[in-house]
């Protein structure tokens, strides 16, 4: 998210984070599904992503009790999926990096539009990931507007 931005969104951020803690909808199922997920890059610009019927995808779930935040649940996920824990966020990235919103039908939370929410970490390529989890240049994610994003990140960053 372009820092410009970040006051704008600050209200449905806010609202979808309040929405996904309590986990109960009582506007007949017409919310939006909240996710959260990591974006792990390299000091060489990779990105680690879960290779996922034949393409590299990113980690991303919905927000569980125990979470306290949207980036909580990224870190949580990040830890559980792939065991990886030594990361960190550059200064003035702490807010989400990606905001994507997903028509309905177009992934598993049926009639829903699905939000997901974005956060960018660092880590050194020598990190020890479980499963399997790969370090892969952006070019390789398969979901273009979060390659685009990670793309130009990446170009501006090095």
């Amino acid at each position: 998210m372009h820092p410009a931005e970040k006051m704008a969104l600050m209200p449905l951020y806010d609202a979808a984070r309040d929405h996904a803690q309590r986990r109960a909808c009582k506007h007949a199922g017409r919310c939006p599904a909240i996710t959260a997920g990591p974006i792990v890059m390299n000091e060489v610009g990779h990105v680690l992503a879960f290779p996922h019927e034949g393409r590299n995808v990113l980690f991303e779930a919905e927000p569980e009790d125990e979470d306290s935040t949207l980036s909580g649940a990224a870190l949580r996920l990040l830890e559980e999926t792939v065991g990886v824990r030594d990361v960190w966020t550059e200064p003035g990235s702490e807010g989400p990096f990606l905001v994507g919103v997903t028509p309905s039908g177009l992934h598993r939370y049926g009639p829903r539009i699905r939000v997901g929410f974005r956060y960018l970490y660092r880590a050194h390529s020598n990190v020890i990931a479980t499963g399997r989890a790969v370090w892969v240049h952006p070019r390789e994610i398969g979901i273009v507007p979060v390659r685009d994003r990670v793309l130009s990140h990446a170009t501006s960053a090095l």
